[in-house]
């Protein structure tokens, strides 16, 4: 990329159906272009690790109506780590890339999640995120919801058949026994319930560009992105 287009950053929403990469390419697009990948999973593992080390957390349940009197307290932040290159979470400032990844914290993560008003904070926090731009973020409502202005916006889908044998051969690579239908059933499944779910449907953005992956491989898509973003880059600067 030229000096030019580094000038002023934008924000990439990146939305589609399961099993079709998001995450792959958001995390690779992000350090692509130096900007920081706005980890959704990762904020609500932060939050979860604020109710644990407060006591609003134990034995898989979470005292709801606590943790929501606390949420003003609770500040996260992504950072880029320059020897690395690779994102890490802060909770009030503190580096808690590798606590949020403990099994504790996936023990109590889904019932926090879940709440209402936990979403909505952290939603709130994603957006004051988006206002310094060079963001790039994946989910099921990014384009619509959560950043609706952003300058990029991408949808990726695959046909259900096509996610369903990648899903097969990852599961099958690893040894376990697994049925082609099974698998497929549950990919049609998963579109289904995301896309009428009553909290963050999965809903393509009008003025968002389709990336169908279903024959192209992850070098191909990452490129395609890439000349997206650089050219959205450009227009904006």
């Amino acid at each position: 990329m030229n000096p030019k287009t580094e000038n002023k950053k934008i924000v990439i929403a990146i939305d589609g159906h399961s099993s079709c990469g998001k995450s792959t390419v958001a995390k690779q697009l992000a350090q692509q272009l130096g900007y920081i990948y706005l980890d959704s999973g990762a904020m609500y593992r932060a939050v979860t690790l604020f109710a644990l080390r407060n006591k609003l957390a134990s034995n898989g349940t979470v005292d709801q109506q606590a943790l929501i009197s606390r949420l003003a307290e609770i500040k996260i932040e992504f950072r880029v780590n320059a020897t690395t290159k690779q994102n890490e979470t802060y909770l009030n400032g503190e580096n808690v890339e590798e606590e949020i990844r403990q099994l504790p914290v996936a023990n109590h993560v889904s019932p926090v999640a879940t709440i209402r008003e936990v979403r909505a904070e952290m939603v709130k926090q994603q957006q004051l995120m988006g206002q310094e731009k060079g963001i790039v973020m994946d989910g099921r409502d990014i384009g619509t919801v959560v950043f609706p202005n952003a300058e990029l916006k991408i949808f990726m889908t695959a046909s259900p058949k096509v996610r369903a044998q990648r899903r097969y051969d990852e599961l099958t690579a690893k040894g376990q026994q697994v049925s082609f239908e099974e698998i497929l059933n549950n990919v049609e499944e998963r579109d289904r319930i995301d896309s009428s779910r009553e909290v963050s449907p999965l809903k393509q953005a009008d003025d968002a560009l389709i990336l169908d992956n279903s024959h192209l491989t992850r070098e191909e898509q990452l490129q395609w992105a890439i000349t997206k973003a650089q050219e959205r880059i450009a227009i904006n600067n």
